[in-house]
């Protein structure tokens, strides 16, 4: 449902495309049947390649900002991720997590700047060795 806004945010109320070229709205006054990709998002639902049908405008202290809004009957379901994709992602950041010096998987992402874990890059592990 469509409310006309009254004060400060009028000024973002076209819902023709006269002022600004594309269907605006201000916040909080947008039609029903649209909705942002967030809120496709938490509804399980994509765009589906279909282009945004209106505008969403408001401004902050320092600028203007936007959100794009697409038909809700035009949306289709979030795709989701094969087992092989999933399992794919799993090794990848088990791989993050796995030191190339001592091999043991970590329960942190291994930091780029060092190329291994902590431990290893103190010298903890080097002093295991030796004295094994």
């Amino acid at each position: 449902m469509t409310v006309k806004p009254t004060g400060e945010f009028s000024q973002y109320f076209d819902p023709t495309g006269d002022k600004f070229g594309f269907p605006t709205y201000p916040y909080g006054c947008a039609p029903d049947g649209l909705a942002t990709i967030r809120q496709l998002r938490n509804a399980g639902l994509r765009p589906g390649g279909h282009d945004p049908v209106a505008q969403i405008l408001w401004a902050n202290r320092r600028n203007q900002r936007v959100a794009y809004l697409y038909r809700t009957d035009l949306a289709l379901p979030k795709r989701t991720a094969t087992p092989a994709q999933l399992a794919a992602i799993d090794a990848a950041l088990t791989a993050r997590r796995t030191c190339p010096t001592c091999h043991q998987v970590r329960p942190y992402y291994i930091p780029r700047r060092f190329g291994r874990c902590l431990d290893c890059h103190s010298g903890a592990y080097l002093s295991e060795v030796d004295h094994v």
